[in-house]
């Protein structure tokens, strides 16, 4: 892995969870991480005074915030490598009880933002022949009555994904996702659900898990880590799921 040596990489979402895994991933093989997020402090716990990890304090969903985060790493550094599109918020509730707030945070985050980002860093990754990766869910290709407007947005990432994997071939860059099931990550927590209630979510989850069990942020970050080194080159447009088998059970 040591191609990813001196890689310029951007991780959003990366205060907690996944994010934080994959900038960990990232920088233990010697790659320069900017670490993005929402909030300063979760940030800094990421970063743990390692120097290689680059905190940036930014809200993805913000007016022109895409073009302000690529226009810093590109300053900064002088290239970008790899971006993956992380940062995400998930809620739930049947058709009918959706507040429309709800629906444009959630699309908001989930979808405009890494469209967005993604056409922000569409020059500095053709210098580099970089590598996009979003991160979705394994769910969205499955009814999920209840969250279906997260499921929703994610598959229409997945889509993108496959769209821009072919629409950015010519310019060197590839662009692939990772699709997560059930992993310990506070994602239950940001929703506001109680501890009862994210049991109870577990339990549901690692029931129709074949591995029977709920995953680690390190073993999905694992997989980003590897879809964008150097010696995967060939391969592009694919969702792979990580999610100990839900997807197919």
């Amino acid at each position: 892995m040591s191609r990813t040596q001196r890689r310029i990489v951007v991780v959003t979402g990366a205060g907690t969870g996944i994010g934080r895994a994959t900038a960990h991933e990232f920088r233990a093989r010697g790659a320069h991480v900017v670490a993005v997020g929402r909030r300063a402090a979760p940030l800094a716990e990421t970063a743990a005074g390692d120097a290689g990890i680059e905190p940036l304090v930014a809200d993805v969903t913000a007016p022109g915030a895409a073009e302000r985060i690529v226009g810093a790493v590109t300053r900064r550094h002088g290239r970008l490598d790899v971006l993956v599109n992380n940062a995400g918020v998930a809620g739930g509730g049947p058709l009918g009880s959706l507040a429309p707030e709800a629906v444009e945070r959630q699309l908001a985050t989930n979808l405009v933002a890494p469209l967005l980002l993604t056409q922000a860093a569409v020059p500095a990754l053709t210098d580099s022949r970089g590598v996009v990766v979003n991160v979705t869910t394994s769910v969205g290709s499955r009814a999920w009555p209840g969250s279906s407007l997260y499921a929703a947005g994610k598959a229409a990432l997945d889509s993108l994904t496959r769209s821009w994997a072919v629409e950015l071939a010519p310019y060197g860059i590839r662009v692939v996702a990772v699709a997560p099931g059930a992993v310990d990550t506070p994602i239950g927590a940001h929703q506001g659900l109680t501890p009862q209630q994210q049991a109870e979510v577990r339990r549901w989850q690692v029931a129709r898990t074949p591995l029977g069990r709920v995953g680690r942020p390190e073993e999905v970050a694992w997989v980003i880590l590897h879809l964008a080194d150097p010696a995967a080159g060939f391969v592009t447009g694919v969702v792979l799921p990580v999610d100990g088998g839900a997807v197919i059970a």
